[in-house]
């Protein structure tokens, strides 16, 4: 052992040294004062070879007192302080100490923590086809746990840390398992534990507050970005050491517990992003140590708690997103300490007092109040914020030029300004910021042309003035902005028969649809161009073939414009598609049968073109679409970017709320032909099928009903017959078929989600359909033949039996009649 060997040769050298300064060569033995430290050290000297690690540190211990009382205390100062190389000694030999001491993990605590490896195991390897691997080094071959990763010791031994974050992720492409929150009970009996990370590991159910009330000593607990729902224990919040709390991107539902009080060291809690309502407790006020507080995106009601003006040392205080009411206290920029503040957005019913002046007390380097009502012009008091390095005033009323005093503020970084009517034309001061990095103008009522000085912000990463009147051609300058990684200048007047070179040297997003654009399609891009929106302008030509030489692009839209040439002679030549929008382009051709080449399209849209021919069967063949269960194919591109993808969904046009999730067919409004392929129904991805408005002739395939993800099933207007294939009641999500004016005849299937397709217009002009959805009986409903028979047969013997009852008494009855009216006569005359 090392330990051992190191320790013995300390000891070792020391007594050699002894016997070479006080044991004189004429003396038999060692002076009788030191005799005794001479005989312990070579007995421990012997003994020491054999001994355990406690041992050593025993020994180590009993010399350095030895040599203190024998030495030190009993040795004439004279001698001591004539023998500096004693010293040196003694002091390597004292530091030595500190260093030689070596403890293992309590075997109980090794054992919990491979319980809870052997557990995750488990699940790992009933789920995935791939090896666990993670966590390699926990095995009970090693004998200390202080050695493994993600573990860290305390100088006696104890498990102190566990960084557990991921652990638990799937395989790439794989989906994702949930793992049950019981899992962590081998944990909890870890009661040295000061700090616990298990964040981003799928963890799902309620906390288990008996298990986390026993890690008394915890100051760091870290749980974002798992799936704990159900209400957060209050014995979460007796752990009074706690310095710093992250549940983070949960479920957790219900109110703030009143014991949160107890944590009086926390400096940092951070809420948000779960379902957590109620009006926040009172009591927080008095967490007074608190220098960072997330509470956003949650649910949280009522007011704003005055009590948070008593929080002194709060850095930030992030409250967006909730659904707040009352007025913005003024009392949050006299937190002299406070440099982030994020109140408002979505959902919020706060308000801002136009009428109220604001001195700040503070230095803020965050202001994002979005969707605070604040109207006029921006406010002035923000002018002195000489830090402040990102603004957030999208939302709200704001209206008036952009101010001056603004675009001389030379530190903001990022400026949201979107959603307002703030007007007339953008100061080039703006531009000469070299801070700027983020700039969304958009929704507002700007106008005239960009500012030529657009180039100078060299820094801008994401410019955003969409949906404004700018008009006139986009400056040449733009090209020096290489840092440029998203430009939406789309829904204004831009003209011009050519575009500038953008000069972005990465990533890059380009959406110039809906402005007066003409001329050729450039081709003037970025090699790392990966979506263009150039729809809704007014080019007219064939698709460039330099567009191929872009092997990054993802999204391609190009929707009303005119392009000439054949489909089959495009669509292969774009194989990293995920995304084409051709809708509305005069495209003439077919859809070739080497479409399968389009590996990673999921959304393709070709309607109202001139394309003829048939479906191929091939179509079945596109990887994207045929997979049961896909995963986040757009893993790289920003979300923010596909906001602007609009596609006929569910009857009408429309923004895709969440293109991820999506994946498209719309071949409607062509002249295609000829019969729906069986082999259609592979495609279990797809949301939305439309095939509507063609002259396709043939029955409805009965493999439909394995189109497991369908909402929208469109096949109007075409020239079907047959019956609606009774496959379809699986369709468990299907919210919209439309099967009108074709020639299809037969029963409506009923059972599952075709129980609720009550739209009359999505069924008629169909003379031979029949059904409850449509309010038509159909001829197999209609009770049987026999059994009207025999109701008919009773109907005709009460018939008969009535006649043969009813003639007597009639007859009598009118002999009866005429005989008195004879004798009323008579006795008149007489």
């Amino acid at each position: 052992m090392k330990t051992c060997n190191y320790s013995q040769f300390r000891i070792q050298v020391l007594f050699d040294y002894l016997r070479k300064t006080y044991w004189s060569q004429s003396t038999p033995g060692p002076p009788r004062k030191c005799r005794k430290i001479f005989f312990l050290t070579e007995i421990w000297i012997r003994c020491i070879r054999k001994s355990s690690d406690w041992a050593i540190i025993t020994v180590i211990y009993l010399t350095e007192k030895k040599i203190q009382r024998h030495v030190f205390i009993e040795q004439p100062k004279s001698t001591m302080t004539s023998t500096p190389v004693f010293k040196f000694i003694l002091s390597i030999f004292f530091s030595s100490i500190i260093i030689i001491p070596t403890f293992s993990c309590p075997v109980y605590q090794k054992q919990a923590l491979l319980h809870f490896k052997s557990t995750l195991t488990a699940i790992h390897n009933s789920k995935y086809s791939v090896k666990f691997v993670e966590l390699d080094s926990w095995n009970s071959s090693s004998s200390d746990c202080c050695s493994w990763e993600r573990v860290t010791c305390s100088r006696t031994g104890s498990v102190t840390e566990l960084q557990l974050s991921g652990v638990a992720i799937p395989p790439i492409d794989s989906d994702p398992v949930s793992i049950p929150s019981e899992i962590l009970s081998p944990i909890f009996r870890i009661r040295s534990l000061e700090l616990l990370d298990i964040s981003r590991n799928l963890l799902e159910g309620e906390i288990p507050g008996e298990g986390f009330g026993n890690l008394t000593k915890l100051l760091h607990l870290d749980m974002m970005y798992n799936s704990f729902n159900g209400p957060i224990p209050s014995q979460l919040f007796q752990l009074t050491k706690l310095k710093d709390i992250s549940l983070r991107n949960n479920h957790f539902s219900g109110g703030i517990p009143l014991s949160i009080v107890n944590l009086t060291k926390l400096e940092s809690l951070d809420l948000s992003q779960n379902y957590l309502s109620l009006e926040i407790p009172t009591s927080i006020g008095r967490l007074t140590n608190l220098t960072f507080l997330n509470l956003m995106l949650n649910q949280f009601n009522g007011p704003i708690p005055s009590s948070m003006q008593n929080l002194s040392k709060l850095s930030a205080l992030l409250l967006g997103g909730n659904m707040f009411t009352g007025e913005i206290p003024n009392w949050l920029f006299k937190i002299r300490t406070l440099e982030a503040l994020v109140i408002g957005g979505k959902g919020s019913n706060l308000i801002w007092n136009n009428t109220t002046e604001v001195d700040p007390r503070c230095s803020l380097q965050e202001i994002s109040m979005p969707s605070c009502g604040i109207s006029g012009q921006i406010p002035e008091w923000i002018s002195s914020q000489k830090e402040l390095m990102f603004l957030d005033l999208s939302g709200n009323k704001l209206e008036g030029r952009f101010p001056h005093w603004l675009a001389e503020m030379n530190n903001i970084s990022s400026m949201v300004l979107s959603d307002n009517s703030l007007s007339g034309q953008i100061p080039p001061r703006l531009f000469e910021s070299e801070s700027l990095e983020l700039l969304d103008l958009s929704g507002n009522k700007f106008s005239g042309e960009l500012p030529e000085n657009i180039g100078n912000a060299t820094k801008i990463s994401y410019l955003t003035v969409s949906e404004n009147n700018f008009s006139g051609p986009i400056p040449t300058s733009i090209s020096n902005l290489t840092e440029l990684l998203s430009l939406d200048l789309s829904r204004n007047r831009f003209s011009g028969d050519s575009l500038p070179i953008f000069g972005s040297k990465y990533y890059f997003s380009l959406d110039l649809s809906n402005n007066d654009f003409s001329g050729k399609i450039p081709t003037n891009f970025p090699k790392g161009t990966a979506i263009l929106y150039l729809g809704g302008n007014k080019f007219s030509a064939r698709l460039p073939s330099d567009l191929t030489k872009l092997v990054n692009l993802r999204v391609l839209d190009l929707h009303n414009s005119i392009i000439t040439g054949n489909l089959q002679d495009i669509l292969p030549q774009f194989p990293t598609l995920e995304i084409l929008i051709l809708r509305n382009t005069s495209l003439n051709g077919f859809i070739p049968n080497n479409i399968s080449m389009c590996t990673s399209l999921r959304i393709l849209d070709l309607s109202r073109n001139n394309l003829t021919g048939s479906i191929p069967r091939q179509m079945a063949n596109l990887p994207i679409m045929n997979m049961s269960a896909y995963p986040n194919l757009i893993r790289d591109l920003d979300e923010q970017t596909l906001e602007n993808l609009i596609v006929n969904w569910k009857k009408s046009s429309q923004r895709l709320g969440n293109p991820r999730i999506f994946v498209l067919l719309d071949l409607s409004s062509n002249n295609i032909f000829g019969e729906i392929p069986a082999s259609l129904g592979n495609l279990k991805a797809l949301k939305q099928l439309n095939i509507s408005h063609n002259k396709i002739s043939g029955n409805i395939p009965q493999s439909f009903g394995n189109l497991e993800e369908i909402e929208s099933l469109d096949v109007s207007h075409n020239e079907l017959s047959g019956s609606i294939p009774q496959s379809l009641d699986q369709l468990g999500q299907l919210s919209v078929l439309d099967v009108s004016n074709n020639m299809l005849t037969g029963k409506i299937p009923r059972g599952g989600q075709m129980d609720t397709m009550n739209e009359l217009r999505y069924f008629q002009n169909n003379s031979g359909l029949c059904g409850m959805q449509i309010n038509i009986t159909c001829r197999e409903d209609i009770p049987p033949l026999e059994g009207r028979d025999e109701e008919e047969e009773d109907l005709s013997w009460i018939f008969w039996k009535g006649t043969w009852i009813g003639f007597p008494i009639g007859f009598f009855s009118t002999i009866l009649i005429i005989i008195l009216l004879n004798f009323i006569q008579f006795f008149k005359i007489w």
